[in-house]
């Protein structure tokens, strides 16, 4: 094992190389390539002034020098080990730890680290609060749906799940802001950014001006969340279900009435679309997914019932704002991910259902609980861990379109805005570290699959 590894990491120098190599060949052969004339060309500057930032960009990055040399140059640079340069950009020495410089960047004149420091914050929360959620609801779904092959809940899972794979990202978030987001629909969510200009000045934690107003709180949304976990648990499935749905037309018909002009048609459809899908949840989930589901509406439910009846002196503070800006952006980074887990969820732990050691284990009299908790579970995660090797990677990467959707500034912006200017420093340093990360989310994985199987060796 100590051998495969130690020869994994030293290929990953030369596969770092080759991505780098790549990527500025490709930048330098794209029409205009990266010049000083290039990075000037539209401003509207003085023959004087445009050659003196000509010259500038020439002595700062060397553009003026053959494509080698300029590569050669940022590989020295951006390497912990290499050639020190006097004032001129000349050589004076060697050095075995000079430290590393991902350079400046073109469009913003700042160091490249100081960007990345920026924005890569925000793309760990917004990943870092989506991947736990993918993981739980798609192994809790695959699970479920594995264990009920061909009934209910099977079923209906896999339409649903089907149907939130096929809406692309792009079509969830705009639709998403059009109706939660816009004067015109329900106005519950902001249109885009990570927090208010009033939430700078806010205390941290939610504040209320009455002591009575968070008891209310806490009373109801307690209140709510266990009327609804006993419903979950200890109610028939016809009564749940019913109970479900009248919920559910319930909250579909006051969401009718807070449109201006709703005629019978939307109250309708929303009261028949949300009460289906409740009773629907109801009748075929398994109690774990009920209990999650309608536990957490319960408790969205008192909140919003506490908010209207407490007093107008609630300051939601920065915590809460943070989260109301973030809820819409998870979402959207979510669905699809746990959509697809899930139904690779059901199909590994299908297969390994079948197999000939979980009917072994049968004939031996271990209960079916223990089968799937603790032997066939464990080898189902093979392809799960496969699909992460890329949450390395995803973390710096961050979702372009879920960052320009929502206007938060994030990696996955950054990189977009450095790809369309041209900025070679800092699409060069993002690759970099997109590649090593990517590299070392395949060796985790690695490790991962012996871990998960003791049938893996490397040796």
């Amino acid at each position: 094992m100590f051998t495969y590894l130690l020869r994994r990491l030293l290929l990953m120098v030369p596969t770092l190389l080759g991505i780098t190599v790549v990527v500025f060949a490709i930048m330098a052969a794209a029409p205009g390539g990266i010049s000083a004339q290039s990075l000037v060309e539209g401003l509207n500057l003085e023959p004087q002034a445009k050659q003196a930032m000509e010259d500038y960009y020439n002595r700062m990055y060397g553009l003026d020098r053959p494509l080698p040399v300029q590569y050669l140059r940022w590989l020295n640079n951006v390497s912990p080990v290499g050639f020190t340069m006097d004032g001129d950009g000349h050589l004076s020495g060697f050095s075995l730890w000079k430290g590393s410089d991902l350079g400046t960047s073109f469009r913003y004149g700042r160091p490249v680290a100081d960007l990345i420091a920026e924005r890569l914050p925000v793309t760990l929360l917004l990943n870092l609060l989506s991947i736990p959620l993918i993981y739980s609801v798609a192994i809790a779904m695959g699970v479920r749906a594995a264990t009920a092959r061909g009934g209910r809940f099977d079923t209906a899972s896999g339409i649903v799940l089907l149907g939130l794979w096929s809406v692309p990202t792009m079509l969830a978030g705009v639709l998403m802001i059009g109706l939660l987001a816009s004067e015109q629909y329900w106005q519950w969510f902001p249109t885009g950014g990570l927090s208010t200009l009033e939430a700078a000045a806010m205390p941290f934690m939610p504040h209320w001006e009455r002591m009575t107003d968070p008891l209310l709180l806490l009373a109801l949304s307690g209140l709510s969340t266990a009327a609804l976990v006993a419903l979950a648990l200890y109610a028939p499935r016809r009564v749940r279900a019913g109970a479900a749905g009248l919920l559910g037309m319930l909250l579909g018909g006051l969401m009718a009435a807070q449109q201006a002009g709703a005629g019978p048609g939307l109250h309708l459809f929303l009261g028949g679309g949300l009460g289906g899908a409740l009773a629907l949840t109801a009748a075929v989930a398994g109690p774990a997914l009920r209990v999650w589901l309608l536990g957490g509406l319960g408790a969205g439910m008192g909140m919003g019932l506490a908010l209207i009846l407490g007093g107008d002196g609630f300051v939601p503070g920065f915590l809460l704002d943070r989260i109301w800006h973030l809820i819409l952006p998870v979402i959207c980074l979510a669905y699809g991910g746990f959509a697809f887990l899930a139904k690779l969820t059901r199909s590994s732990v299908l297969e390994n259902l079948l197999s000939d050691y979980a009917r072994t284990a049968r004939a031996k009299g271990v209960e079916e609980h223990e089968i799937l908790w603790h032997h066939v579970l464990r080898n189902s995660l093979l392809p799960l861990i496969t699909v992460s090797a890329t949450l390395l990677p995803n973390l710096l990467a961050g979702s372009v379109i879920v960052e320009s959707i929502f206007s938060i500034d994030g990696m996955g912006k950054l990189a977009v805005e450095a790809v369309q200017t041209r900025d070679r420093e800092l699409v060069l340093s993002v690759t970099l570290i997109s590649g090593l990360l990517t590299l070392a989310g395949y060796l985790l994985a690695d490790i991962g699959y012996a871990i998960a199987d003791p049938r893996v060796s490397y040796d």
